[in-house]
């Protein structure tokens, strides 16, 4: 790995982000190896034994949450301890906002899926979010929201091309385009555990009430950020083809058992109705 800390920076419009929902700080223990903390409306997820230091980070929270980040990860794997990686399910500003500092902190490398590199490289900036898109006062805000790329040089690499997740054993990577182009999610059939990123969520992410609750329904990716309808879809049913026993999102509560595969079947069955909004500029 490059060691040159200066070659990264974010976006000009990188910023703190005022929003926050009720369950911020709060972390649940969803497998005895995964670990889902809230910071302030986003998840990130943390993988490994808590009797041991070795652990991977699943995304990077908030813009100007590091040293938070750095505290929920010592209270479960010691003092002084360093993930073997930090894996991006992609690279929208509430899933890497804390990464610069995590990187410089901890001297680790960040793996991401080839077609989210551009924009975790500075070449090329997402799409305007769509305000014009229903659901709350979140959507309508979104245009304030960073959208700029961010570039971690060589800090930041492509998966491997098999599907494996570096240091994560049993785990493989699914391409689940849409919400980015390069989005994924993680998966291990062993025993169904799925972290889906923002290929669906289980809370309105558009509506600011619903958000400040964390009121648990499922939903398709979060609307004013998603660009690929189609693509979102079919995404949709590849997860739910899994059939996962388990599923950490990147926005909401876990969701399980009969509750999980009952939902992701309405999810798949109702998509239109569930995740399109009824107007916008991405709809395919």
């Amino acid at each position: 790995m490059n060691n040159n800390l200066n070659d990264m920076n974010y976006g000009s419009d990188y910023k703190y982000i005022p929003a926050t929902s009720l369950r911020s700080g709060d972390g649940i223990e969803v497998t005895p190896d995964l670990y889902m903390h809230t910071i302030q409306i986003v998840n990130i997820a943390l993988y490994g034994d808590p009797q041991n230091s070795d652990f991977v980070l699943i995304d990077a929270g908030m813009p100007k949450s590091a040293k938070k980040i750095i505290a929920v990860a010592e209270k479960r794997f010691g003092t002084h301890c360093r993930p073997s990686a930090i894996i991006l399910t992609h690279g929208h500003f509430d899933h890497v906002g804390a990464v610069i500092e995590l990187i410089e902190h901890w001297q680790v490398p960040v793996y991401a899926h080839a077609l989210e590199l551009p924009y975790l490289t500075g070449v090329k900036d997402y799409p305007e979010p769509d305000a014009t898109v229903n659901g709350g006062f979140i959507a309508k805000v979104s245009p304030f929201f960073p959208q700029e790329a961010i570039d971690l040089g060589a800090h930041v690499k492509a998966l491997p091309t098999d599907g494996t997740v570096p240091h994560m054993p049993g785990f493989r990577w699914i391409h689940t385009p849409g919400h980015t182009p390069g989005h994924i999610s993680l998966f291990r059939a062993e025993d169904g555990a799925l972290i889906a990123g923002d290929a669906f969520v289980t809370v309105k992410q558009e509506s600011l009430y619903k958000v400040l609750l964390q009121q648990k329904e499922i939903s398709g990716p979060p609307r004013y950020f998603t660009t690929d309808w189609l693509a979102a879809f079919h995404s949709v049913n590849t997860l739910e083809a899994l059939k996962p026993t388990i599923a950490i999102t990147g926005h909401g509560v876990p969701m399980m058992g009969e509750e999980l595969t009952t939902n992701l079947q309405k999810l798949t069955n109702e998509f239109e109705q569930i995740a399109l909004p009824n107007q916008g500029k991405y709809l395919n």
